[in-house]
């Protein structure tokens, strides 16, 4: 699920409760996700079910992207020589070379939402 689906989830399942009990809470730095974590007794069944699915598919998304270096860690040494991950660079020259990458790696950058 990519970031802007899991956005958009939320706004149809959650809308409306997040306008009646954390419409003055800022939607940054977790404040939004506490205060539905807190309402939750009170929540529409399918927002807790579509909340609990986003987070779930965001937390598989952001271990996926940490697994990425190491995964892609040879297919980057053998196609990508003198890239660095954290360069920008990293990403392009995986994927420009997705004919060659092992299935491991292309499977890791297609997890990460990186393909």
């Amino acid at each position: 699920m990519s970031y802007s689906e899991a956005g958009a989830l939320i706004a149809r399942s959650c809308g409306k409760d997040i306008t009646r009990f954390c419409a003055k809470v800022n939607m940054g730095g977790g404040a939004l996700r506490d205060c539905l974590m807190k309402t939750q007794a009170k929540l529409n069944p399918q927002c807790v079910a579509d909340y609990k699915a986003v987070s779930d598919s965001l937390a598989k998304r952001a271990a996926a992207q940490a697994a990425v270096p190491q995964v892609c860690k040879a297919d980057a040494r053998q196609y990508c020589n003198g890239v660095a991950y954290g360069n920008g660079h990293f990403l392009s020259c995986l994927n420009a070379s997705t004919r060659v990458v092992s299935t491991s790696c292309k499977q890791a950058l297609a997890d990460a939402g990186w393909n």
